[in-house]
């Protein structure tokens, strides 16, 4: 039996005291040695024959213990290194006077490692700092409503401002119950209105939190609307980033939000000769609004602009596209005709109100076209090409004219 301990022991030093020793984690295995050589002592003391075997079974079982502690204890040193590092490496950054935010989330800090090259992480944090500024601008601005709000009470001590005060708010809150009870209404009775959610993997993370944004003011825009569309969000799933910046946004309302939110694709919950999928892509142009068909609306912001995105997306689910006639009633200027989220929002509600284009396409941004035309513009095209044509043959009767004349004078003077 001393043989078996003595051979144990030198296993133990050979095999894993190098490997502890080699990871930093020497210290931690000195227990798991004493465990082994006391419960050897024991056995030796309990067992009276020399014949009894050692319990190879039960060692194994402890070393195994021992290893997998020491693999988790050396992952978990790795991860807060890794964070240590970036962590100074922000703060070097800061002292050298580069754009970086003051604090940073773990998340945030995790997203930063995972950048790809340096110019990406600078990238990352001056977006960082930029939000912090904006933020810090916003606080300061309420702050600053805050007390101008205090002083303006604080010197209204008379009873008709009460009054007053007390009327606006009545009718603020009336307003709101009036706003939910429509939206309410449009639930059940509503013309549908479809966001679709599953371009989360061609935007960055900067580009999804402003898809987020445009869709929060559309949806504001939509319950402040006199016939509000019932809104669906589809393909929305609960651990991607729109759900995780929707609920950034709304909090505690985001449960009573009055919209329709589901995983589930369009094609699922809608007939498919019911749909028209609306991008800027599209060959077919858009000339009426139709109150009996459900419109879909990419949810991608893309500073790149990535052109024919939604319309293969709408292609391979075989359904019908639709493009805005904005070169009908519009002299466009050069650029791409994507437009916002809450401006296709604003659109298609004046639409539905009134069936107006023109009325409708004021919400486009002016620095996007020149004006509204009262014909359509490939006609203007036609009339242009026409008086080109017409100015071109007049000079060509002129210059045979004049050369008429040159060639006779030349002939009599001959």
């Amino acid at each position: 039996m001393h043989s078996a301990n003595m051979l144990l022991k030198k296993f133990v030093r050979s095999s894993v005291l190098p490997f502890a020793a080699q990871h930093g984690m020497k210290k931690d295995l000195f227990p798991v040695s004493r465990t082994l050589s006391l419960s050897l002592r024991l056995k030796q003391d309990n067992s009276g024959s020399p014949s009894e075997k050692l319990d190879l079974d039960a060692w194994k079982k402890v070393m195994k213990s021992g290893l997998q502690e020491v693999s988790e204890t050396v992952s978990e040193h790795k991860e807060l290194s890794t964070l240590a590092a970036a962590r100074e490496t922000l703060e070097m950054w800061r002292l050298a006077g580069r754009s970086v935010p003051e604090n940073i989330s773990e998340e945030q800090l995790q997203a930063f490692m995972e950048c790809p090259s340096k110019s990406a992480k600078k990238k990352y944090l001056r977006y960082l700092n930029l939000k912090e500024l904006y933020k810090k601008n916003d606080r300061r601005k309420m702050d600053e409503k805050r007390e101008r709000r205090l002083a303006t009470q604080e010197q209204a001590s008379k009873t008709d401002e009460t009054r007053r005060n007390s009327f606006v708010c009545l009718w603020a809150s009336c307003m709101d119950r009036a706003y939910s009870w429509r939206v309410a209404q449009s639930m059940i009775f509503g013309q549908p209105l479809v966001f679709d959610m599953s371009y989360e993997k061609d935007m960055s993370i900067r580009e999804v939190t402003n898809t987020v944004r445009q869709i929060v003011l559309s949806e504001s825009w939509n319950r402040r609307s006199v016939d509000p569309f019932h809104i669906h969000f589809c393909n929305l799933k609960d651990d991607s980033l729109y759900h995780k910046e929707f609920v950034k946004h709304y909090r505690e309302a985001w449960g009573k939000l009055l919209i329709t939110a589901t995983d589930q694709c369009y094609t699922e919950v809608f007939p498919k000769d019911k749909l028209i999928y609306l991008t800027a892509d599209s060959p077919k142009v858009m000339k009426t609004f139709d109150h009996d068909k459900i419109y879909i609306i990419g949810s991608m912001v893309d500073k790149s602009i990535k052109t024919g995105v939604s319309l293969a997306r709408a292609k391979r689910l075989g359904l019908e596209t639709a493009a805005l006639p904005l070169e009908k009633y519009l002299l466009w200027n050069a650029g791409a005709k994507n437009l916002t989220l809450d401006q296709m929002m604003r659109i298609l509600l004046t639409l539905k109100d009134t069936g107006d284009w023109k009325k409708a396409l004021e919400f486009v941004p002016k620095r996007k076209y020149c004006g509204f035309v009262s014909r359509p513009v490939h006609e203007l095209k036609k009339s242009l090409n026409l008086l080109n044509t017409l100015k071109l043959g007049k000079r060509q009767e002129e210059l045979q004219k004049q050369f008429a004349k040159n060639y006779s004078k030349k002939l009599m003077q001959k």
